[in-house]
């Protein structure tokens, strides 16, 4: 290769370098801050597109523009009525001024420790403000009861505040704390509120024994109803059967009166022929082919087969 076709090669490539170098490419979901020597420079880059710096001794530094997440850890936190609780909290952020983002915190790293700083604590101090009752419930709702639960409704604890309105306390002052890195603190929500172990299982028994004295309850009225429904039942079976048994007699009377009528009609008629029969129907149940019968001769049975009519 001649030496004039080197040094058009080298050229080359100290160009291409260069323009590598001096070209940076800003997409749609970002924002730069141009830095020389560690040093800001300029206004952000905010348009996307292809833009050019100084080769080498400029640095192009990427921020989002999009919305991005803080997710708090847990803490227990003790409320203005002495309960302690974990809360989890949640947050949505942007980076509105990248310059300032950048020259307070450098990147979403250093942002997320001052979050972390700002937001826990503005947490901490609004759930040690008011008590859990204000912290768990949002209004002074109608609570549903089903119609096997209670035969009253139940009244809840009126709340003043409401989990809303803290979560909007915590989120007033925490934006108002992180605008000054250049951060605009979109939105925050309590993620879960739980008690702590040990004051959990006191919750736990608590409910549990709550459950048991409504079950009491129900078995109790079951127990009544069933002694009512058993009485009345016992009740009702006497009744019947005393019915039953005056029919009965009734009957058995009006059958008693009718044969002792028909009795006496016939005695009346023929006082020897009623004789003569109640005779043989005396003789039918009282004599057969293996009984011995030893009478004497003044016997009643025998004055019918002694002088038949």
């Amino acid at each position: 290769m001649k030496r004039s076709q080197l040094i058009s090669v080298v050229i080359g490539l100290l160009v291409l370098v260069l323009l590598g170098s001096s070209l940076y490419t800003v997409s749609e979901v970002d924002q730069a801050i141009i830095t020389r020597f560690g040093q800001p420079i300029g206004a952000p880059v905010t348009e996307p597109g292809l833009h050019m710096k100084m080769p080498f001794i400029d640095t192009a530094n990427m921020f989002e523009k999009r919305f991005l997440e803080w997710d708090g850890f847990p803490n227990q936190v003790p409320t203005r009525d002495r309960r302690f609780i974990f809360v989890d909290t949640y947050a949505r952020w942007r980076i509105t001024d990248p310059l300032l983002f950048f020259q307070r915190v450098r990147n979403e790293l250093g942002a997320q420790a001052r979050l972390d700083d700002i937001l826990d604590g503005e947490t901490r101090n609004a759930v040690a403000s008011h008590d859990l009752i204000e912290i768990v419930r949002t209004s002074n709702r109608t609570p549903v009861i089903s119609s096997g639960d209670q035969d009253e409704p139940e009244v809840l604890e009126p709340i003043v505040t409401g989990r809303e309105q803290i979560t909007q306390e915590i989120l007033t002052a925490a934006a108002a704390a992180v605008g000054e890195y250049g951060i605009e603190l979109l939105d925050l929500k309590f993620k879960r509120i739980n008690y702590v172990p040990e004051v959990q299982q006191d919750v736990f028994a608590r409910m549990i024994a709550e459950r048991n004295r409504v079950a009491e309850e129900f078995r109790s009225e079951g127990q009544g109803e069933s002694a009512r429904i058993q009485g009345e039942r016992e009740r009702d079976l006497a009744r019947i059967q005393s019915e039953a048994f005056r029919t009965a007699e009734e009957l058995r009377g009006t059958a008693d009166a009718e044969a002792t009528g028909i009795y006496a009609a016939a005695y009346d008629r023929d006082a020897a022929f009623y004789a003569f029969t109640k005779s043989l129907e005396t003789y039918e149940k009282t004599m057969d082919p293996s009984t011995v019968f030893i009478l004497g001769t003044d016997s009643e049975l025998l004055r019918f087969l002694e002088a038949p009519r």
